[in-house]
């Protein structure tokens, strides 16, 4: 039997530092200000990130990006309200087909029981009831590192309770719940509609439009409300300065009270479900949509 920790956890996985910042933080944000220990697993160090801050390309900054990409992790996460980050060690392997895909280092490459073990290393040393990581359908921006959070992500929260896989990574511990963070193609046409409806020019243009087509339209089954922490997202977003153009559109061409009036809450698709035995199972697919994460948790029924 594994028991369940005292303290509430919320463990999330990304790819490269600024990812933390785009994809839920105003969860991280509510959480840690309800007393939930919150940990980020940052997967690779940024160093192919562009330079997009037109006022911060200089050759100073690109000899130093992955440094300068750590620093600004550290704003980041300190805006949103993450207790602890845990870098998983891997180099940026950039976009498929680039040369840094080849890089002995990048996390693409490296084997994926190796980043298995490294992720499961970490759930079982900080026990999260509830862990975050990427959708199984990334043909929106199939960037390799974020196929590899999924993968690698997902195999960690099999094994994680599971004594008889990885006995050097600490004792068996099995996570409640594994998410997946939910972006659909009806937020990215709110956001234009309502450029168009203030008379501003949107940064969707024909091409951006026709990708929606392609995407699929999520149904979450957990809208998690966020007000209150609705600016943490820009703030964050701002901490990235290499990362963030100040005067992007795409990110801050709407007034901040217009964009977060469009989407208060995040949204999350539960994808697996653990029980204190170290078993995991599908959910409930008839399931109500939750309000909560660890809606269920510690329940004598599990959820």
């Amino acid at each position: 039997m594994i028991g369940v920790p005292a303290e509430r956890c919320f463990l999330t996985v990304h790819a490269h530092p600024d990812d933390e910042a785009s994809k839920g933080p105003g969860t991280v944000a509510r959480y840690h200000a309800e007393g939930v220990h919150t940990v980020l697993v940052c997967c690779t160090d940024g160093a192919e990130g562009e330079i997009l801050n037109p006022a911060l390309d200089t050759p100073e900054v690109r000899a130093d990006i992955a440094g300068v990409r750590r620093r600004e992790l550290d704003a980041a996460t300190a805006v949103i309200g993450y207790d602890e980050v845990v870098l998983l060690g891997y180099r940026d392997s950039g976009m498929a087909g680039s040369e840094a895909n080849s890089h002995a280092d990048c996390f693409a490459a490296a084997p994926l029981e190796e980043a298995t073990e490294r992720l499961v290393a970490v759930i079982r040393r900080t026990r999260p009831q509830v862990m975050v990581i990427y959708g199984d359908d990334q043909s929106g921006y199939p960037h390799p590192d974020h196929l590899r959070v999924h993968d690698a992500g997902l195999a960690a929260f099999r094994a994680a309770g599971d004594p008889t896989r990885f006995a050097g990574a600490g004792e068996p511990y099995q996570p409640a719940k594994l998410y997946y963070t939910v972006h659909s193609a009806a937020r990215f046409r709110a956001i234009h509609d309502k450029f168009e409806e203030l008379g501003l020019e949107s940064p969707f243009d024909a091409d951006w439009r026709a990708r929606w087509d392609k995407m699929p339209d999520e149904v979450a089954t957990a809208v998690v409300d966020i007000a209150g922490h609705t600016s943490v997202r820009r703030d964050a977003l701002l901490a990235h300065a290499t990362q963030v153009d100040p005067n992007s559109q795409f990110w801050f061409g709407l007034p901040p009270e217009v964009m977060e009036s469009i989407q208060p809450h995040d949204d999350y698709r539960l994808a697996l479900v653990g029980d204190p035995d170290g078993s995991v199972r599908e959910p409930d697919r008839d399931r109500a949509v939750e309000d909560d994460l660890f809606a269920g948790v510690g329940e004598a029924s599990a959820p």
